[in-house]
């Protein structure tokens, strides 16, 4: 890698190595995509230029990872750890530095030296985050702030940058589980050099308190898809609907798992169970109706589609419903020409399982996966329903004109 060649007269680099800054874009691109999955990550405002000391709210061991998805990986922002604790074993010390950029700091003597050892790195442009609390608070608090950042700040001659960090605290509570929730960091005006451990502070709790203060934007609609598909009655109907699907209706269960698993994540395996075991019952009636003569109405299907199900049926027997997650034939015709093929009861529930179970639960996890990453964007949640069902009557009406 290319390393930096100016400097600032002092023998002091000037620009940060090309790998430093690397290493920093991709431990942020790994941050804001592990936040995005437990629950989004929001900033508001910019580090300056130029080397500065982030100064920050402290309440989880979450907050390194809300800084690192933040901060602009320009800056490479370096992360003060406990020397004790973060250092104190092989295995925690290559985490801390491949995963948060950590360095280390003393708790018992030693660590303004520690501190001021980074002195350099402020003059080459770098970001140096420290949490002046020296430990995690509780219940959001804030405690006093220690002097260490300061002295380093006044010493490299660099801005003090005040940030609140909000959200960290449900996402991993101290000595808690891990949970979904939306993180902010605030990122506040430049500080000078010489400013009060009192005034950091403030500024840093002033920036904490509009981190939390702002409630998620949401919709309306949402929220009522949401108590629907919460409520005692979500799981029936993921079963009914597949069931009916199975049998004759035209709309698959997976247009159900869109709208409900994007808008409670949380609800995605148990959503998608049930519109399995009711996909699972659905074909199985369908087998024993047209078993017996009784014709089910198909909308939506063709007269190919049924004569390329009863080849394939012909040739492979019931392992031939493998092919329908892939050929858009809908189940409900597999199950009726399995039927009328006189195909096995047992052997057709253990290829429609295998089938069925592989594409529903995908597309539930799928979903749910979406509906995380998009949980900042809650409101937009009625938008998103009108594109889906565009998308899917588009998609339905391109593979039954495909099938004709």
């Amino acid at each position: 890698m290319t390393t930096l060649e100016r400097t600032d007269g002092q023998g002091v680099p000037s620009v940060l190595p090309v790998r430093s800054r690397l290493s920093a874009a991709v431990r942020r691109g790994l941050w804001w995509g592990v936040l995005s999955l437990t629950g989004g990550v929001e900033r508001r405002g910019r580090l300056p230029r130029g080397g500065c000391v982030v100064v920050a709210n402290h309440s989880s061991h979450a907050d390194t990872a809300a800084l690192l998805a933040a901060l602009d990986a320009r800056h490479t922002p370096a992360i003060g750890a406990a020397a004790d604790y973060w250092f104190g074993s092989p295995w925690r010390r290559r985490i801390c530095r491949r995963l948060a950029a950590g360095f280390p700091v003393r708790r018992s003597g030693g660590g303004m030296d520690d501190l001021l050892s980074m002195a350099d790195e402020l003059r080459a442009g770098r970001a140096v985050v420290l949490f002046p609390e020296g430990t995690r608070g509780r219940n959001g608090e804030l405690g006093s702030f220690h002097r260490g950042a300061l002295v380093l700040a006044e010493r490299a001659g660099v801005p003090v940058v005040p940030v609140g960090i909000g959200g960290t605290d449900r996402l991993l509570p101290k000595h808690g589980r891990l949970r979904s929730s939306l993180v902010r960091v605030a990122i506040g005006d430049p500080l000078p050099p010489t400013v009060t451990p009192e005034k950091a502070r403030d500024a840093v709790v002033a920036l904490h308190a509009c981190t939390t203060a702002e409630p998620l934007r949401d919709s309306v609609t949402r929220r009522r898809v949401a108590a629907v598909v919460t409520s005692r009655w979500g799981l029936p109907l993921a079963f009914c609907w597949a069931a009916a699907e199975a049998l004759s209706w035209p709309l698959m269960p997976e247009l159900l798992l869109a709208v409900a698993c994007a808008a409670v994540p949380r609800t995605a395996l148990k959503m998608s169970l049930g519109a399995l075991a009711g996909s699972l019952a659905g074909g199985l009636l369908a087998v024993q109706l047209t078993s017996v003569g009784v014709q089910l109405p198909a909308p939506l299907t063709t007269e190919r589609m049924r004569a390329e199900v009863r080849h394939e049926l012909a040739l492979e027997g019931a392992s031939a419903v493998r092919h329908q997650p892939w050929n858009g034939i809908p189940f409900k015709v597999y199950g009726a020409e399995a039927g009328r093929a006189g195909t096995g009861t047992a052997e057709w529930l253990a290829a429609s399982a295998t089938a069925r179970g592989s594409r529903t639960l995908t597309v539930g996890l799928g979903f749910a996966g979406f509906g995380l990453l998009m949980r900042r964007h809650r409101r937009q949640y009625g938008g998103y329903l009108v594109l889906l069902g565009c998308g899917f009557a588009a998609g339905l009406s391109l593979i039954v004109h495909g099938w004709h």
